[in-house]
């Protein structure tokens, strides 16, 4: 859709018209090559993307494209490529139709936030070449990453290389997950592109999904659009948007990892990913 910019219109009120939320201005700076985003003219034309017309070739509300969340930047396999070399051809074809359908229910509709978005699920999944959490420790790692649960050189040797009872420790009487001898720490573990992890996270996952998680667990890894719909969930949770918008990875790391664990590998990621989508910061 085109628009007529008014006298007084920024393009923050601009985007709280038409999409209902002034942030998304950068979605329309980026469709339109706007590098000073303070000085648009009265009188110009601007491109509102994602603003068509409906089945009927009327006109679509605001309403109606902020529900139906119409996406006209969507992301390529090219792209996906380029952000990931190590990606398989597999994971392309089915991780990619789902990206661009669940990434506009969550709002990650601008270049900055796809960035953000695909750089953490990149690391998090080694470029979607893992959707569950690797617990097959050492003894020497267990003392490195889970120190707290196995203060002793004796015990870590006990429970090195097996996943499973590793899991019941360390996840256990958290994120609502039962104590040791529930399982719930194995059942519950980190799964899917952003690995998802706790009980209280697949049941909250579950009802955005309309999938019940806590059923079957094992779909977040083993079905994309599962996992794909997990993730956006677990990133609309944590409003990570907001923070994509600034550019500020190491806030969107610490909101998925609790800290900033491979904060290099994903700053990494997101170079090539704004390469990928020729994102530049005006």
């Amino acid at each position: 859709m085109k628009y007529t910019v008014k006298p007084g219109d920024t393009l923050a009120s601009i985007a709280l018209t038409f999409y209902g939320d002034a942030n998304l201005y950068q979605f329309i700076a980026d469709a339109n090559g706007i590098k000073q985003i303070d000085n648009i003219q009265a009188g110009s034309t601007l491109i509102l993307p994602g603003k068509s017309t409906d089945k009927t070739g009327q006109p679509q509300t605001a309403e109606q494209s902020a529900t139906e969340h119409v996406f006209s930047v969507a992301i390529t396999a090219d792209q996906l490529r380029e952000i990931m070399p190590q990606i398989r051809e597999q994971d392309v074809r089915d991780f990619l139709p789902v990206l661009n359908q669940e990434m506009p229910l969550v709002e990650i509709i601008t270049r900055l936030r796809q960035a953000h978005f695909i750089s953490q699920l990149a690391h998090e999944s080694s470029s979607f070449r893992r959707l569950e959490e690797n617990l097959n420790y050492s003894k020497t790692a267990l003392e490195r990453v889970f120190g707290k649960y196995f203060p002793t050189p004796a015990l870590a040797e006990q429970y090195q290389r097996k996943p499973e009872a590793i899991a019941n420790i360390v996840y256990a009487n958290r994120m609502g997950n039962g104590d040791e001898a529930s399982g719930d720490g194995w059942r519950y573990r980190g799964r899917g592109l952003i690995q998802l992890t706790g009980k209280n996270n697949y049941q909250a996952a579950s009802e955005y999904c309309g999938i019940d998680f806590i059923r079957e667990p094992e779909r977040i890894a083993s079905d994309p659009a599962c996992a794909v719909k997990a993730a956006c969930w677990f990133w609309r949770s944590r409003f990570l948007n907001r923070y994509a918008d600034i550019d500020d990875i190491k806030i969107v790391t610490k909101k998925i990892n609790g800290g900033y664990h491979g904060l290099k590998d994903r700053m990494k990621y997101l170079t090539k990913a704004k390469e990928a989508f020729n994102y530049t910061r005006s």
